[in-house]
Protein backbone atom coordinates (compact mmCIF):
# COMPACT_ATOMS: atom_id res chain seq x y z
CA UNK A 1 0.00 0.00 0.00
CA UNK A 2 1.45 3.30 -1.15
CA UNK A 3 1.52 6.77 1.21
CA UNK A 4 -1.30 8.22 -0.79
CA UNK A 5 -3.38 5.11 -0.66
CA UNK A 6 -3.00 5.04 3.02
CA UNK A 7 -4.51 8.40 3.41
CA UNK A 8 -6.98 8.78 6.57
CA UNK A 9 -6.01 5.35 7.95
CA UNK A 10 -5.63 5.11 11.24
CA UNK A 11 -2.70 6.38 11.87
CA UNK A 12 -1.06 8.86 9.00
CA UNK A 13 2.59 9.41 8.95
CA UNK A 14 3.12 13.03 8.97
CA UNK A 15 6.36 14.85 8.03
CA UNK A 16 6.70 18.51 10.43
CA UNK A 17 9.81 19.72 8.43
CA UNK A 18 9.38 20.14 4.32
CA UNK A 19 10.15 22.94 2.06
CA UNK A 20 9.15 24.36 -0.97
CA UNK A 21 11.62 26.96 -3.13
CA UNK A 22 10.22 30.00 -4.46
CA UNK A 23 12.65 30.99 -7.15
CA UNK A 24 9.82 33.92 -8.78
CA UNK A 25 9.63 35.10 -5.23
CA UNK A 26 13.64 35.34 -5.10
CA UNK A 27 14.06 36.39 -8.87
CA UNK A 28 11.49 39.45 -7.69
CA UNK A 29 13.15 40.57 -4.74
CA UNK A 30 16.23 40.87 -6.20
CA UNK A 31 14.33 43.08 -9.03
CA UNK A 32 12.73 45.10 -6.49
CA UNK A 33 16.04 45.47 -4.02
CA UNK A 34 18.88 44.66 -6.70
CA UNK A 35 21.37 46.66 -3.76
CA UNK A 36 20.05 44.75 -0.92
CA UNK A 37 20.11 41.62 -2.51
CA UNK A 38 23.75 41.85 -3.72
CA UNK A 39 24.72 42.69 0.07
CA UNK A 40 22.51 39.96 1.31
CA UNK A 41 24.39 37.00 -1.28
CA UNK A 42 27.93 38.88 0.04
CA UNK A 43 26.57 38.11 3.55
CA UNK A 44 25.54 34.41 2.48
CA UNK A 45 28.63 33.96 0.82
CA UNK A 46 30.92 35.19 4.12
CA UNK A 47 29.22 33.07 6.42
CA UNK A 48 29.11 29.78 4.08
CA UNK A 49 32.20 30.05 2.18
CA UNK A 50 32.72 30.01 -1.69
CA UNK A 51 33.45 26.08 -1.73
CA UNK A 52 30.03 24.99 0.38
CA UNK A 53 28.23 27.89 -1.59
CA UNK A 54 29.21 25.80 -4.78
CA UNK A 55 28.38 22.41 -3.93
CA UNK A 56 24.63 23.65 -2.44
CA UNK A 57 24.16 25.83 -5.91
CA UNK A 58 24.81 22.19 -7.55
CA UNK A 59 22.70 20.25 -4.90
CA UNK A 60 19.64 22.71 -5.51
CA UNK A 61 19.77 22.92 -9.23
CA UNK A 62 19.84 18.44 -8.92
CA UNK A 63 16.93 18.70 -6.95
CA UNK A 64 14.79 21.52 -8.36
CA UNK A 65 12.53 19.48 -9.40
CA UNK A 66 11.66 18.14 -5.84
CA UNK A 67 11.52 21.57 -4.41
CA UNK A 68 8.99 23.52 -6.97
CA UNK A 69 6.65 20.39 -8.45
CA UNK A 70 4.01 19.42 -6.81
CA UNK A 71 3.55 15.99 -8.74
CA UNK A 72 7.23 15.23 -7.91
CA UNK A 73 6.72 16.12 -3.97
CA UNK A 74 3.74 13.72 -3.77
CA UNK A 75 5.66 11.00 -5.86
CA UNK A 76 8.60 11.45 -3.36
CA UNK A 77 6.30 11.06 -0.56
CA UNK A 78 4.78 7.87 -1.83
CA UNK A 79 8.52 6.36 -1.56
CA UNK A 80 9.18 7.75 2.22
CA UNK A 81 5.92 6.23 3.12
CA UNK A 82 5.11 10.02 4.27
CA UNK A 83 1.26 10.35 3.99
CA UNK A 84 1.21 14.36 4.85
CA UNK A 85 4.04 17.04 5.18
CA UNK A 86 3.77 20.50 6.91
CA UNK A 87 5.19 22.17 4.23
CA UNK A 88 7.46 25.41 4.55
CA UNK A 89 9.41 28.29 2.12
CA UNK A 90 12.64 27.75 1.87
CA UNK A 91 14.58 29.59 4.67
CA UNK A 92 16.24 31.51 2.06
CA UNK A 93 13.02 33.48 2.27
CA UNK A 94 13.30 35.30 5.16
CA UNK A 95 15.08 38.38 3.79
CA UNK A 96 15.88 40.12 7.13
CA UNK A 97 17.65 42.72 5.16
CA UNK A 98 14.77 44.05 3.31
CA UNK A 99 12.60 47.26 4.46
CA UNK A 100 9.37 47.78 5.96
CA UNK A 101 7.28 47.70 2.55
CA UNK A 102 9.33 45.32 1.12
CA UNK A 103 9.47 42.72 3.76
CA UNK A 104 5.89 42.95 4.61
CA UNK A 105 5.22 42.59 0.47
CA UNK A 106 7.68 39.26 0.75
CA UNK A 107 5.66 37.25 3.06
CA UNK A 108 2.36 38.20 1.63
CA UNK A 109 4.24 36.86 -1.55
CA UNK A 110 5.10 33.68 0.29
CA UNK A 111 2.45 33.22 1.76
CA UNK A 112 0.25 33.20 -1.23
CA UNK A 113 2.79 30.78 -3.20
CA UNK A 114 2.66 28.13 -0.62
CA UNK A 115 -1.02 28.57 0.07
CA UNK A 116 -1.46 27.97 -3.57
CA UNK A 117 0.86 24.84 -3.67
CA UNK A 118 -0.57 23.11 -0.92
CA UNK A 119 -4.01 23.25 -2.18
CA UNK A 120 -2.43 21.09 -4.78
CA UNK A 121 -3.45 17.98 -2.89
CA UNK A 122 -5.09 19.54 -0.10
CA UNK A 123 -5.46 16.46 1.77
CA UNK A 124 -1.63 15.65 2.44
CA UNK A 125 -0.42 18.97 2.50
CA UNK A 126 -0.47 21.55 4.81
CA UNK A 127 1.48 24.96 4.85
CA UNK A 128 3.62 27.57 6.94
CA UNK A 129 4.21 30.90 5.86
CA UNK A 130 6.36 33.43 6.87
CA UNK A 131 6.47 36.60 8.66
CA UNK A 132 8.76 40.04 8.92
CA UNK A 133 11.06 39.31 11.70
CA UNK A 134 13.01 42.08 11.58
CA UNK A 135 9.54 44.47 11.65
CA UNK A 136 8.30 43.17 15.03
CA UNK A 137 5.45 45.82 14.37
CA UNK A 138 4.10 44.02 11.08
CA UNK A 139 4.40 40.36 12.09
CA UNK A 140 0.68 40.08 13.95
CA UNK A 141 -0.74 41.44 10.28
CA UNK A 142 1.70 38.98 8.78
CA UNK A 143 0.47 35.78 10.64
CA UNK A 144 -2.84 37.03 10.05
CA UNK A 145 -2.29 37.31 6.33
CA UNK A 146 -0.58 33.39 6.74
CA UNK A 147 -3.49 31.78 8.72
CA UNK A 148 -6.72 33.66 8.11
CA UNK A 149 -6.34 35.18 4.65
CA UNK A 150 -4.45 31.97 3.40
CA UNK A 151 -5.17 29.38 5.34
CA UNK A 152 -2.28 28.22 6.33
CA UNK A 153 -1.52 26.05 9.58
CA UNK A 154 0.93 28.81 11.01
CA UNK A 155 4.44 30.68 10.22
CA UNK A 156 8.27 30.21 10.42
CA UNK A 157 10.73 31.99 12.29
CA UNK A 158 14.39 31.89 12.16
CA UNK A 159 16.18 32.49 15.12
CA UNK A 160 16.42 35.78 14.65
CA UNK A 161 16.29 38.69 12.39
CA UNK A 162 18.19 41.69 12.52
CA UNK A 163 19.05 43.17 15.81
CA UNK A 164 15.50 40.91 16.57
CA UNK A 165 15.69 38.29 18.73
CA UNK A 166 12.80 35.89 19.72
CA UNK A 167 12.84 37.07 23.53
CA UNK A 168 12.64 40.76 21.71
CA UNK A 169 9.61 42.76 24.25
CA UNK A 170 7.92 44.02 20.90
CA UNK A 171 7.04 40.17 19.78
CA UNK A 172 4.67 40.03 22.50
CA UNK A 173 1.65 40.85 20.31
CA UNK A 174 2.86 38.22 17.78
CA UNK A 175 2.82 35.11 20.71
CA UNK A 176 -0.29 36.66 21.89
CA UNK A 177 -1.97 36.34 18.23
CA UNK A 178 0.21 33.11 17.40
CA UNK A 179 -2.09 31.46 20.79
CA UNK A 180 -5.24 33.19 19.74
CA UNK A 181 -5.04 31.53 16.36
CA UNK A 182 -3.61 27.97 17.53
CA UNK A 183 -0.68 28.47 15.40
CA UNK A 184 1.85 26.54 14.83
CA UNK A 185 5.61 28.44 14.55
CA UNK A 186 8.21 26.58 13.27
CA UNK A 187 11.68 27.94 14.50
CA UNK A 188 14.26 27.26 11.68
CA UNK A 189 17.19 28.89 11.43
CA UNK A 190 18.82 30.96 8.50
CA UNK A 191 22.12 31.76 8.86
CA UNK A 192 24.56 31.80 12.18
CA UNK A 193 25.51 35.03 13.35
CA UNK A 194 29.17 33.44 14.22
CA UNK A 195 30.25 34.51 10.66
CA UNK A 196 33.49 33.74 9.22
CA UNK A 197 34.55 31.21 12.05
CA UNK A 198 32.18 28.62 10.25
CA UNK A 199 32.73 29.34 6.79
CA UNK A 200 34.80 26.59 6.12
CA UNK A 201 34.00 22.78 6.02
CA UNK A 202 30.46 23.07 6.05
CA UNK A 203 30.58 24.13 9.55
CA UNK A 204 27.77 26.95 8.85
CA UNK A 205 25.39 24.10 8.77
CA UNK A 206 26.77 21.02 10.76
CA UNK A 207 27.76 23.62 13.76
CA UNK A 208 25.79 26.22 12.99
CA UNK A 209 22.41 25.49 13.10
CA UNK A 210 22.77 23.37 16.11
CA UNK A 211 24.28 26.63 17.22
CA UNK A 212 21.03 28.73 16.35
CA UNK A 213 18.51 26.38 17.21
CA UNK A 214 20.08 26.63 21.13
CA UNK A 215 20.51 29.97 21.24
CA UNK A 216 17.11 31.03 20.16
CA UNK A 217 15.36 28.47 22.37
CA UNK A 218 17.43 29.88 25.19
CA UNK A 219 16.27 33.57 24.37
CA UNK A 220 12.26 32.08 24.20
CA UNK A 221 13.05 30.02 27.79
CA UNK A 222 15.21 32.33 29.52
CA UNK A 223 12.71 35.93 28.99
CA UNK A 224 9.92 34.36 30.01
CA UNK A 225 7.71 33.81 27.29
CA UNK A 226 6.74 30.25 27.88
CA UNK A 227 5.50 31.80 31.30
CA UNK A 228 3.30 34.20 29.25
CA UNK A 229 2.20 32.44 27.33
CA UNK A 230 2.09 28.31 27.81
CA UNK A 231 -0.17 27.04 25.15
CA UNK A 232 2.48 28.65 22.62
CA UNK A 233 3.19 25.64 19.70
CA UNK A 234 6.17 26.11 18.37
CA UNK A 235 8.30 22.95 16.62
CA UNK A 236 12.24 23.35 16.95
CA UNK A 237 13.95 22.07 13.68
CA UNK A 238 16.91 19.71 13.71
CA UNK A 239 15.74 18.23 17.09
CA UNK A 240 16.47 21.86 18.70
CA UNK A 241 20.02 21.54 18.16
CA UNK A 242 22.67 21.76 21.29
CA UNK A 243 19.88 22.65 23.55
CA UNK A 244 17.92 19.65 24.79
CA UNK A 245 20.47 17.54 25.76
CA UNK A 246 22.83 19.72 27.80
CA UNK A 247 20.54 21.70 29.49
CA UNK A 248 21.75 20.84 32.85
CA UNK A 249 24.62 24.21 32.67
CA UNK A 250 21.52 26.44 31.88
CA UNK A 251 19.20 24.72 34.98
CA UNK A 252 22.55 25.33 36.81
CA UNK A 253 23.03 28.91 36.01
CA UNK A 254 19.24 29.50 36.79
CA UNK A 255 20.53 28.48 39.75
CA UNK A 256 23.36 30.72 40.75
CA UNK A 257 23.42 33.43 38.51
CA UNK A 258 20.46 36.29 39.38
CA UNK A 259 20.46 37.62 35.44
CA UNK A 260 19.39 34.27 34.48
CA UNK A 261 16.35 34.05 36.76
CA UNK A 262 13.88 35.52 33.54
CA UNK A 263 11.77 32.28 33.76
CA UNK A 264 9.90 30.89 36.94
CA UNK A 265 11.19 27.58 36.63
CA UNK A 266 14.64 25.89 35.66
CA UNK A 267 14.90 25.80 32.25
CA UNK A 268 15.09 22.04 31.39
CA UNK A 269 11.22 22.16 32.47
CA UNK A 270 10.52 24.27 29.70
CA UNK A 271 11.18 21.26 27.50
CA UNK A 272 7.81 19.82 27.70
CA UNK A 273 6.57 22.93 26.76
CA UNK A 274 8.17 22.88 23.71
CA UNK A 275 8.11 20.30 20.40
CA UNK A 276 11.03 18.96 18.38
CA UNK A 277 11.80 17.25 14.83
CA UNK A 278 12.96 14.16 14.80
CA UNK A 279 15.97 15.30 12.75
CA UNK A 280 19.29 14.53 14.83
CA UNK A 281 20.76 11.64 11.97
CA UNK A 282 21.61 8.43 14.66
CA UNK A 283 19.53 6.17 16.25
CA UNK A 284 21.71 7.42 19.62
CA UNK A 285 20.90 10.74 19.17
CA UNK A 286 17.16 10.09 18.49
CA UNK A 287 16.55 7.92 21.72
CA UNK A 288 18.63 11.02 23.62
CA UNK A 289 16.32 13.24 22.26
CA UNK A 290 13.56 11.35 23.75
CA UNK A 291 15.07 10.84 26.59
CA UNK A 292 15.29 14.58 27.21
CA UNK A 293 12.08 15.47 26.16
CA UNK A 294 9.88 12.73 26.24
CA UNK A 295 8.27 10.90 23.05
CA UNK A 296 5.13 12.80 22.74
CA UNK A 297 7.54 15.73 22.26
CA UNK A 298 9.09 14.61 19.08
CA UNK A 299 7.53 14.60 15.45
CA UNK A 300 9.16 13.28 12.35
CA UNK A 301 11.17 15.68 10.46
CA UNK A 302 13.15 15.19 6.69
CA UNK A 303 14.45 18.60 5.97
CA UNK A 304 12.71 17.54 2.89
CA UNK A 305 14.21 17.27 0.18
CA UNK A 306 17.80 19.08 1.18
CA UNK A 307 21.17 17.19 0.88
CA UNK A 308 21.21 17.49 5.42
CA UNK A 309 17.81 15.66 5.46
CA UNK A 310 17.26 12.36 5.10
CA UNK A 311 14.76 10.28 2.45
CA UNK A 312 14.07 7.03 4.53
CA UNK A 313 12.43 8.88 7.71
CA UNK A 314 10.37 6.19 8.48
CA UNK A 315 13.44 3.66 8.93
CA UNK A 316 15.04 5.83 10.68
CA UNK A 317 12.60 6.39 13.36
CA UNK A 318 12.43 2.52 13.52
CA UNK A 319 16.01 2.40 14.07
CA UNK A 320 15.87 3.82 17.37
CA UNK A 321 14.76 1.07 19.00
CA UNK A 322 11.98 2.91 21.29
CA UNK A 323 9.02 1.31 22.40
CA UNK A 324 6.22 0.58 19.71
CA UNK A 325 3.89 3.37 21.29
CA UNK A 326 7.14 5.60 20.67
CA UNK A 327 7.66 5.56 17.65
CA UNK A 328 4.05 5.47 16.55
CA UNK A 329 3.73 8.68 18.36
CA UNK A 330 6.75 10.45 16.42
CA UNK A 331 5.78 8.94 13.46
CA UNK A 332 1.60 10.15 13.42
CA UNK A 333 0.41 10.84 16.51
CA UNK A 334 1.85 13.82 17.81
CA UNK A 335 1.17 15.44 14.51
CA UNK A 336 -2.17 14.57 14.61
CA UNK A 337 -2.53 16.27 18.31
CA UNK A 338 -0.56 19.32 17.30
CA UNK A 339 -2.99 20.02 14.18
CA UNK A 340 -5.30 23.05 14.91
CA UNK A 341 -8.78 21.19 15.03
CA UNK A 342 -10.61 22.37 12.68
CA UNK A 343 -7.56 21.22 9.97
CA UNK A 344 -7.17 17.61 11.41
CA UNK A 345 -10.04 15.91 9.77
CA UNK A 346 -7.88 16.49 6.15
CA UNK A 347 -4.71 14.31 7.57
CA UNK A 348 -6.32 12.20 9.86
CA UNK A 349 -9.81 10.50 9.58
Amino acid sequence: MTAASSLHAASPIVDVHAHLLLPALQAAIAERDPQGFAAAQALEARRNGHESLAASGRMIGERMPLLTSLDARLGEMDRQGVDAQVVSPSPSHYYPWAGEELAAWAAREANRAIAEHVAGSPNRLLGLGLVPLQHPHLVVDALDDAMVANGLVGVELSSFAGDVELSDERLEPFWMRAVELDAIVFLHPFGCSLDERLDRYYLSNTVGQPVENAVALSHLIFSGVFDRHPKLRIIAAHGGGYLPTFLGRSDHAWQVRPEARGCREVPSSYLRRLRFDSLVHTPTALRALVEAVGADRVLLGTDYPFDMGVDDPVERVRDAGLAESDELAILSGNAAELLPARLRGRVVA
